[in-house]
């Protein structure tokens, strides 16, 4: 694999996470493209999975390294398993372990989880944040599907429409992102 000037491996880049919620439904919409560097390695690439730790039903959406985004997914279906139904607790009790653990603490990836009725991004800054406006976005081009969630929520669109189309508007002006969409609702 090729180096850059400096000598490091050039950063893998790709990601566009958003969550819409809208009608008592969220939904969480992934692209699928995977770049390192200028090149596109994968376009179909599933970065939004379903959760089921002890029956219950969670969607989480992840940006950054894949094999730390699952050891993320891991750790917190383990920690839903041991608070089943309380998806704040086991988030809370996953960002205190990423931000202390040594281990966990070399990861790079964020999350977007949702149970349906509970919505948070959690980062390896020990952060578990709640979205406003019903609305949250990760990933390289997170702002763009954010910005255009928002205005799209003043619509009379559902939260799966919303999502699909600020995805689009975001594959259209960030190069790290495609319209090759995987797309979870729950709720």
């Amino acid at each position: 694999m090729a180096r850059n000037v400096s000598g490091e491996f050039p950063g893998w880049h790709g990601t566009t996470i958003l969550a819409v919620r809208r009608g008592g439904r969220v939904v969480v919409a992934g692209d699928g493209q995977v770049s390192l560097g200028q090149t596109v390695i994968k376009g179909t690439a599933r970065k939004v999975r379903r959760l089921a730790p002890g029956g219950a039903e969670v969607v989480a959406g992840f940006a950054g390294s894949t094999a730390d985004a699952f050891t993320l997914l891991e750790r917190l279906e383990k920690k839903l398993e041991a608070a089943p139904g309380q998806l704040q607790r086991a988030a809370v009790e996953l960002a205190k372990d990423w931000r202390t653990d040594k281990y966990l603490q070399k990861l790079e990836a964020m999350l977007i989880v949702t149970d349906g009725r509970d919505l948070y991004v959690i980062t390896g800054a020990g952060d578990v944040l709640e979205p406003e406006h019903d609305v949250t976005a990760i990933g390289s081009g997170g702002m763009f599907a954010l910005a255009a969630a928002r205005g799209l929520m003043e619509s009379d669109l559902d939260a799966e429409a919303i999502a699909r189309r600020a995805m689009a508007i975001a594959a259209d002006i960030c190069v790290y992102t495609n319209g090759n969409l995987t797309v979870e609702s729950i709720g």
